[in-house]
């Protein structure tokens, strides 16, 4: 990365969005997927459990919608930086970006996981 985008945190963080728009649509497929085989093994047994393309359709389409959300929260981690990082540290940047992108890597799957561990208990 040129040192003109390592000295301009908004220039930084848009080089960024790429990656982190990535791991949001690995980590939905990883907690569908999830859904669908622990969905059989913990859902099915206590209540119906059928996974249609009429569902699928309609929670890839939310999913989109809270990938543009979880974007707007993103677009904070530069404001944040600006205001908080006060002697422009590479440092500071790259761990509040690491903190953002695992939390919202993450949280998709730990729902999941929250809504099958509802019914294990």
């Amino acid at each position: 990365m040129s040192n003109e985008i390592l000295s301009n945190p908004k220039q930084w963080w848009w080089s960024k969005r790429r990656k982190y728009n990535k791991g949001l649509l690995i980590s939905g497929f990883i907690a569908f997927m999830l859904y669908c085989i622990l969905g059989e093994l913990v859902i099915a047994p206590h209540e119906e459990f059928e996974e249609t393309i009429f569902e699928m359709a309609f929670q890839g389409f939310f999913y989109l919608l809270m990938i543009g959300v979880a974007n707007l929260f993103y677009s904070l981690g530069w404001l944040i930086d600006i205001s908080f990082n006060k002697s422009n540290s590479q440092l500071f940047r790259n761990r509040l970006f690491g903190i953002g992108y695992w939390f919202s890597f993450f949280l998709p799957i730990i729902l999941i996981l929250s809504v099958m561990a509802r019914f294990l208990i």
